[in-house]
């Protein structure tokens, strides 16, 4: 399914950034940090949501510190004609915190956060009995370095 491409300005962007910092900005705080109006707020972050461009409004979560100390990459090679399938299943367990298509030697890479050892483990075993994997390699990640959302560069900063 292709998707259109959203024209987006600086005032769209600043929008977008303010969000990343903040999403539980009201839309006064909001106006107030992007400089327009609060109607102009409201009506552009709308518009984003439903253009597609904001999908949600969440939260960061230190991993880490709730005892989410596992955190591994699997790369997976899935049979021809059932990427999709064997995505939707993997991406349903809970550990599961992305999933991704990619080129190269495997199909999708997943990223999976566990409290130990033993659950990390046993999700990989596991997902390399579902069928139509061919094959997994999966890396255990030391730590995080740095892990956020990307902001938008403003072309008329003032």
């Amino acid at each position: 399914m292709k998707q259109t491409l959203v024209e987006i300005d600086d005032v769209d962007k600043k929008i977008i950034n303010s969000l990343i910092d903040d999403a539980r900005l009201s839309y006064r705080q909001l106006a107030s940090k992007v400089g327009v109006s609060v109607a102009t707020a409201i009506n552009r972050a709308k518009r984003l949501e439903k253009s597609g461009v904001i999908v949600k409004y969440t939260i960061g979560v230190k991993y880490s510190l709730i005892g989410y100390d596992m955190q591994i990459i699997m790369d997976v090679r899935i049979a021809k004609g059932k990427l999709y399938e064997v995505e939707d299943k993997i991406a349903k367990h809970p550990n599961v915190f992305a999933v991704y298509d990619n080129t190269g030697p495997f199909d999708a890479t997943i990223i999976a956060k566990f409290k130990d050892r033993k659950s990390a483990d046993a999700f990989i075993k596991k997902v390399q009995t579902y069928d139509f994997v061919e094959r997994t390699e999966t890396k255990l990640l030391l730590s995080t370095v740095t892990e956020h959302m990307i902001k938008l560069p403003i072309s008329h900063e003032n």
